[in-house]
């Protein structure tokens, strides 16, 4: 049984904040997650967290518009599928297609005001129970074990790691995020232009909308970069003051 000096010192734990990451890691960790993005295999990999955080923003949209989730698969080839129920047009579909490839750097975003304050065990058991709480709505093994596998990281890094390791990762993480967010977009538009995604979130904004499908690619491209901007200006705080570049 869990006493009540252990559960304060466990929120406590939670809630404090860090002292702030040396600018060089601060500095490293976004040159990494940006080669990640920019490179086929690691890409192809890591892409699977976007996937994730597409699915998730779908899928949450989708409950706060009041549609009936009916669950979230998540494929080895990075794609996924969210499926819902509800009126095929109007608001709640529109803003349920919209979240999808606005997500994931949206989450970075809120990810990068966490870490703007130095509270980076509190943004890694957050992840940790979104991806819990995005578990129970998942209908296929593969998404199963990639939810298992990620939350199962993401928790042995704020369990076990070292305070500069947990940074690193934390770091990490949300530049990937953010930076992560800007290239389906691109992938999106180009596959769109040789007629190889016809059903493709954009087009389906189309049909339902009196706006063409490049006009809600250009939306979700604006709300990632501006994301990208303003998550960058908030993790470069120990860069503009050039905290732990001396030493």
């Amino acid at each position: 049984m869990v006493s009540i000096d252990g559960l304060a010192d466990l929120w406590n734990r939670l809630l404090s904040a860090q002292p702030d990451p040396p600018a060089l890691l601060v500095l490293l960790t976004g040159l990494a997650a940006l080669a990640v993005v920019s490179t086929r295999l690691p890409w192809q990999i890591a892409r699977n967290v976007v996937t994730i955080a597409h699915e998730g923003g779908h899928a949450l949209a989708a409950v706060l518009t009041g549609r009936k989730l009916h669950g979230i698969r998540l494929h080895s080839d990075t794609s996924g599928l969210t499926v819902s129920a509800g009126r095929p047009t109007g608001p709640g579909m529109i803003l349920t297609l919209l979240a999808g490839y606005v997500a994931p750097p949206l989450v970075g975003l809120a990810g990068a005001w966490l870490l703007g304050g130095n509270r980076i065990t509190l943004l890694l058991w957050v992840a940790v129970a979104l991806l819990l709480a995005m578990l129970v709505v998942i209908r296929n093994v593969y998404g199963v074990l990639s939810l298992l596998v990620t939350g199962g990281v993401v928790l042995a890094v704020s369990w076990y790691a070292s305070p500069q390791v947990q940074a690193a990762f934390a770091y990490a993480g949300v530049w990937f995020l953010l930076l992560g967010g800007v290239r389906p977009v691109v992938e999106l538009q180009r596959l769109r232009a040789r007629g190889r995604m016809p059903a493709s979130d954009a087009d389906q904004l189309a049909g339902i909308t009196p706006l063409p499908a490049f006009f809600w690619v250009t939306v979700f491209a604006l709300v990632n970069l501006a994301s990208l901007v303003f998550g960058a200006l908030l993790l470069a705080g120990p860069l503009l003051t050039g905290a732990g570049l001396t030493g």
